[in-house]
């Protein structure tokens, strides 16, 4: 009878094992077959294109969040960034007619800035980094709006001064926010990312520290060196998120990255357990952020109303870490 019960509680630890490494996958396998059946539609090759072009910036913007994780860190400043950087890139072109490279480097100055803003007061002030992170959020946002006196910043639009802004937006830059080339930047940031935090000293190391900070700085890893990079980091995947969401929309609305937080914050976190990582990692949020683009696309092409649409994304959401995250005993 022992035995019997032995064997049938270790089929139900394989069980949750399975579920723990493979439940973001099973979810989303089970959104696509479902969102297939009620309208199959969703598998044609444009909406699969669309759903990956819709979940370019949110990856981006989640795999900065995803660095800092690895150091045991939260950076809930990347959607104030990513409005920062798009208000940049875009006034360079309309109000300064900059080329694209200053255009770009200015956007990703301003932001690698707020980075060493935020890895200073945490690093050397000693500040928690969501509350930082928080106040910076914030301060970022003013700042944004400030810069853009409350506007959306296009092409052609009246000055102050009642005359029209006569700088163009350049053909190049337009092509960043298009398919092929947003899908293809955001695959070209996983891959790197995976690269870095797998298999170069410096992602182990940042990786040490996550998990057990003390033990790293006694074996002479350079712990502040190491959050003070991933930071900087956060905020540069931020910015990118911001440049390719300005080239996408061509314009730089009011707080136009502050939609992307929450979703690319779900990402990172839901890809902790993607093949039983059980850590922040590249790939893991690549498909966190599938299953929320997924998930947003279906419930669009299903026709459910607009006010219904959080309650079950984030019903879903619920399921979907409950699976990967829930553990047997």
């Amino acid at each position: 009878m022992n035995l019997e019960s032995a064997r049938q509680n270790k089929k139900s630890i394989d069980w949750f094992s399975f579920l723990y490494k493979y439940g973001t996958i099973v979810t989303i396998v089970v959104l696509i077959l479902v969102f297939a059946l009620s309208n199959p539609a969703f598998i044609q090759s444009n909406n699969l294109i669309n759903i990956l072009r819709s979940i370019s910036i949110v990856t981006i913007i989640a795999i900065g969040i995803t660095i800092s994780l690895t150091v045991n860190g939260f950076d809930l400043s990347v959607g104030s960034v990513a409005s920062l950087s798009n208000a940049v890139v875009i006034s360079m072109f309309v109000w300064f007619s900059q080329n694209t490279l200053i255009a770009i480097f200015s956007a990703i100055i301003a932001a690698l800035l707020v980075g060493a803003f935020n890895a200073f007061m945490i690093v050397k002030v000693k500040i928690p980094d969501m509350l930082l992170t928080l106040a910076t959020m914030f301060i970022i946002q003013g700042i944004a709006l400030t810069y853009t006196r409350g506007s959306t910043i296009s092409q052609n639009m009246v000055m102050p001064d009642g005359s029209f802004a006569e700088g163009l937006i350049t053909p190049f830059f337009k092509k960043i926010g298009q398919v092929p080339w947003i899908i293809l930047i955001m695959l070209v940031v996983v891959v790197a990312v995976h690269i870095f935090l797998t298999y170069t000293k410096h992602g182990r190391y940042m990786y040490v520290i996550g998990g057990n900070q003390e033990a790293a700085r006694l074996s002479g890893i350079p712990v502040n060196k190491y959050k003070v990079i991933a930071y900087l980091l956060s905020a540069l995947f931020a910015a990118i998120g911001g440049i390719v969401l300005a080239s996408r929309i061509m314009t730089a609305e009011i707080s136009a990255g502050a939609p992307y937080l929450m979703d690319s914050v779900a990402a990172a976190f839901i890809g902790f357990s993607v093949f039983g990582a059980g850590k922040p990692n590249a790939i893991g949020t690549f498909f966190g952020a599938v299953l929320i683009g997924i998930l947003a696309n279906g419930l669009v092409m299903m026709s459910v109303p607009y006010y219904a649409m959080d309650i079950v994304k984030g019903t879903v959401l619920a399921f979907a870490l409950a699976l990967t995250y829930y553990k047997y005993k």
